[in-house]
């Protein structure tokens, strides 16, 4: 069985910096997309950033500059730094991840527990 988790967040004052990690564990194959969605008090699930094996991170337009995705392949775990945090960044962040699980032919989308940032004075 697959699982994304999540550690990190909490609240930070505005201009401050996080740091958040998701792991994936269980019976993987192969793990192509991971990175990092969020979702905001009465608004829709949106992207944050994400990065594909061997390949240079993508973000959203809204963190550019600030957010610093990485991965570490051998630990099936993405990091994602956060700096120069914003109120706007207020959101509850979702781990996601195509992960092909051992024993399966197909890549599946696997989401984490979702864990909260707060930025506030």
């Amino acid at each position: 069985q697959v699982q994304l988790v999540e550690s990190g967040g909490g609240l930070v004052q505005p201009g401050g910096s996080l740091g958040l990690s998701c792991a994936a564990s269980g019976s993987i194959a192969s793990i192509n997309r991971m990175g990092w969605f969020r979702q905001a008090p009465g608004k829709r699930r949106e992207f944050v950033a994400h990065i594909t094996s061997g390949d240079y991170p993508n973000y959203a337009d809204s963190v550019k500059g600030r957010f610093t995705l990485s991965r570490d392949n051998a630990k099936n775990t993405v990091y994602l730094q956060m700096n120069d945090l914003k109120p706007e960044d207020t959101a509850v962040y979702y781990c996601n991840a195509a992960i092909r699980p051992s024993g399966t032919l197909y890549f599946d989308d696997f989401w984490g527990q979702g864990t909260q940032v707060t930025v506030s004075s």
